[in-house]
């Protein structure tokens, strides 16, 4: 949820780019905000970055929020905004709102100032389903929690443990132990992520022993 208007140029690092666009629209007159993302699919490409380029050169006699949405920027397309990102025209403002910080290009990133407002997923959120856990999606969650501090890692466990007994799948009794040595290395201020990466390659190397 954004509280209150953005008037200078930003990155928004958010887990709903819909939730968060709506939120932020809703502080500015209609006529002053153009919203430009693909309409087709999550990723904004050359064709999103040119129309962006157009709209920040139509001249505004008041300020201009030009909000860019995409789950993943192409790379080609961030090149071509980076001039006009760098000095954008009189009474232009860019707001840039992705799901994570690697979306976006170092040369960007490092000249744009930046927000997380990504929200720590909760219990009832993780629909992860551990008893068809795969790389991919173990790689996915581990992204979007990279940030994630040691008491909301400890729901997670728990919430992993959860998942475990209710799916019956059954563990040895040092992948159990596994469970509790993670709480108490978060307890120690172990990097969270660290320690769901280790926990969730046990379950992902585990399963693939069944197969």
């Amino acid at each position: 949820m954004i509280e209150n208007r953005i008037e200078t140029p930003h990155i928004l690092i958010v887990n709903d780019i819909e939730e968060t666009l709506n939120s932020l629209v809703s502080h500015y007159p209609k006529h002053q905000v153009r919203i430009i993302r693909n309409e087709e699919k999550d990723e904004f490409l050359l064709a999103q970055a040119n129309l962006a380029v157009k709209e920040a050169y139509i001249s505004s006699n008041e300020k201009k929020y030009i909000i860019l949405c995409g789950k993943t920027f192409r790379s080609e397309a961030q090149n071509s905004l980076l001039k006009v990102l760098e000095e954008p025209p009189n009474n232009i403002v860019f707001i840039i709102i992705t799901n994570s910080k690697s979306s976006i290009l170092p040369t960007i990133f490092s000249r744009i100032p930046h927000k997380f407002l990504k929200r720590s997923v909760l219990r009832n959120e993780i629909d992860m389903d551990i008893s068809r856990l795969d790389l991919k999606e173990l790689y996915a969650f581990l992204k979007e929690n990279q940030r994630i501090n040691k008491n909301d890692a400890k729901k997670i466990v728990e919430t992993i443990l959860f998942k475990v007994n209710s799916q019956k799948i059954k563990l040895s009794q040092k992948e159990l132990e596994l469970f509790s040595k993670s709480i108490k290395l978060l307890d120690l201020n172990s990097r969270p992520i660290n320690v769901l990466t280790t926990l969730l390659l046990m379950l992902l190397n585990r399963e693939k022993d069944f197969r």
